[in-house]
């Protein structure tokens, strides 16, 4: 694996002082900082650095590379996708000497909000098992979340990309896709990018140039993360054939899609109730927090077995779904689970299976489809630091994209797995950065513009952008890219 973030940061107890916002809540919530990308930056060439250091680190021989996928929600372009980023790599090759990636490579693109880095790893999985066996596949996951200023996500902002190479014989962790549970359910306005929104009023008023600002939902996107990523590990338990409660106990590390630090605590507990209540061994614990929260354990138990349609409950909300969204679809598991996060026992559970990495992603901000794998990195580069051994230990990943559909996959780390970890250079690819003050943030913000800022650009930049339209020849809109050793 390896990691790009832009050296340009934001450090959110500055943000807090310019918008008057409690650090201590935030900090607690969201995490300590995001990266924002440079005006002569994009999710390509950030794609592109994270891929080139994966060659390069790893020894790998471009020609032997036969998948090349990105999993991104921020492209800028509607037709190409991936093979941008290859066309930037392969001349950064040659630049270096080196041969360019194989001609016979295929370029897929894949979409699905912050899930579409997930489907690119399976796409990848899926190509080495089969037609491209001997082969290898990187899969780049690159995103910018951006939101407008005074909005409840502009906290969660953050721009970065992994690379990850895919092969048969896997020295950091094998994934487990005949075990993995899937799920997905369309939820209508939950957190989308609908392209007419660029042209209705009031949309971005105060920015001077084009924003992919989203539309979102806050508590409806709650409820929808934690009730899709419920369904996909119920899928995958019965994959595996065993209870929540027991894998929870067996697996020695779990990583989940962070849009924010709090996000992935509030899914262990809503989780961990869920398999509690379906669990036969672990009934004496669960009728005690039910009785300590006051909630009626069969109430709870059938609740859980429920599988609401949040879709419908928000088109009914009011008829068209302008009320402000459903009320919450699991109020007895949501109320047993905020007790929870409060006890002793489960500080201890997060302490032992979701403290990996989880300090170092609190500096990223929100990757979209790198967020995950961003946290799957930086596990594994703090694990080697702090001398632990893994080897063998089975992991779960949990992703989720909006719209709605989630990913349960089990892992298992390599035997070899120090090895690869030593070269992911996660805290290399933080340690190079540039605060903003206020007045700089809101202008490269709103404007696209970096006034007073000394930033030498590395490795890929957007060069230039065409403006040809011609009968002959047309550029107009088409970036043209350089790479800076």
């Amino acid at each position: 694996m390896s990691l790009y973030v832009p050296a340009l940061r934001v450090p959110l107890e500055s943000w807090c002082e310019w918008t008057g916002n409690t650090w201590d809540k935030i900090q607690a919530v969201v995490g300590r900082s995001f990266r924002y990308p440079a005006p002569n930056e994009n999710v390509y060439t950030m794609a592109a650095t994270a891929v080139l250091r994966l060659i390069q680190r790893y020894g790998i021989d471009p020609q032997n590379v036969g998948f090349l996928a990105l999993g991104t929600e921020s492209s800028k372009d509607n037709s190409a996708g991936a093979v941008i980023v290859r066309g930037m790599v392969d001349r950064a090759l040659e630049q270096l000497g080196l041969p360019r990636l194989n001609r016979s490579l295929e370029v897929p693109e894949f979409k699905h909000a912050c899930l579409g880095g997930v489907y690119a790893l399976k796409g990848a999985l899926r190509y080495v098992s089969f037609d491209g066996r001997g082969k290898q596949a990187i899969v780049v996951c690159g995103d910018i979340a951006e939101y407008e200023r005074g909005s409840t996500g502009e906290q969660t902002q953050g721009a970065g990309a992994v690379a990850m190479l895919v092969e048969e014989e896997p020295t950091l962790f094998e994934v487990d896709l005949r075990h993995a549970g899937s799920a997905s359910d369309y939820r209508g306005p939950d957190f989308r990018k609908p392209f007419a929104r660029h042209f209705v009023s009031g949309y971005a008023e105060r920015v001077a140039r084009v924003h992919d600002f989203p539309v979102f939902s806050g508590k409806y996107s709650t409820f929808a993360y934690l009730d899709e990523a419920g369904q996909a590990v119920d899928a995958m338990l019965r994959q595996l054939g065993t209870s929540g409660r027991e894998f929870v106990r067996q697996v020695r590390a779990m990583f989940f899609h962070r849009p924010y630090h709090l996000m992935p605590i509030q899914g262990l507990a809503f989780l961990y109730v869920r398999a509690l209540a379906g669990s036969r061994t672990g009934r004496p614990e669960f009728e005690a927090l039910c009785k300590e929260v006051g909630v009626p354990v069969d109430a709870l138990v059938e609740e859980c077995r429920t599988k609401p349609d949040l879709y419908g409950l928000l088109l009914q909300s009011d008829g068209n779904g302008k009320s402000g969204g459903p009320s919450e679809p699991y109020p007895l598991t949501a109320q047993v689970a905020a007790f929870l996060r409060k006890t002793p026992a489960f500080k201890e559970l997060l302490a032992t299976k979701m403290s990996l990495g989880s300090d170092w992603v609190m500096e990223l901000g929100n990757l979209y489809t790198a967020a995950l794998p961003a946290w799957i990195a930086a596990g594994f580069e703090q694990a080697l630091e702090k001398g632990l051994e893994l080897s063998g230990e089975p992991l779960l990943a949990v992703g989720y994209g909006s719209g709605d559909a989630a990913e349960a996959i089990p892992l298992r780390v390599a035997p070899a797995w120090k090895g690869a970890a030593s070269k992911i250079g996660f805290r290399e690819a933080l340690s190079r950065a540039i605060d903003l003050d206020r007045a700089q943030y809101e202008t490269l913000h709103d404007r696209h513009e970096l006034p007073g800022v000394a930033y030498e650009p590395r490795e890929f930049m957007i060069a230039r952008v065409g403006d040809t339209h011609e009968p002959a020849f047309q550029d107009l809109g088409v970036e043209y890219y350089e790479y800076v050793p």
